[in-house]
């Protein structure tokens, strides 16, 4: 193993990361702007008014995105092992 393998092998752990997560974010991210778009109109200026529908969205992207979140988490796990069974056997 060189420092090559290691440095990209990181950057595709780095990718697969923002990219598992980025469901939950992203839907995140636009719940809180329309609870906050809301609150402005609204003028209800109480804190904890948007963590409740943020939770639930995101609760939410977890169970319509797990089987595909498993499936990359699984590939990766496959393909780092499957190089490493490479690089010592």
């Amino acid at each position: 193993m060189n420092s090559d393998f290691i440095i990209g092998l990181a950057g595709q752990a780095v990718y697969t990361v923002l990219k598992v997560s980025a469901p939950m974010l992203l839907l995140g991210l636009i719940v809180g702007l329309i609870v906050s778009i809301f609150q402005a109109t609204t003028q209800i200026q109480e804190q904890t008014l948007a963590f409740i529908p943020k939770i639930v969205a995101v609760l939410l992207a977890i169970l319509l995105f797990g089987p595909w979140i498993l499936t990359t988490l699984v590939d990766f796990t496959f393909n780092i092992l499957n190089n490493l069974y490479k690089y010592i056997g």
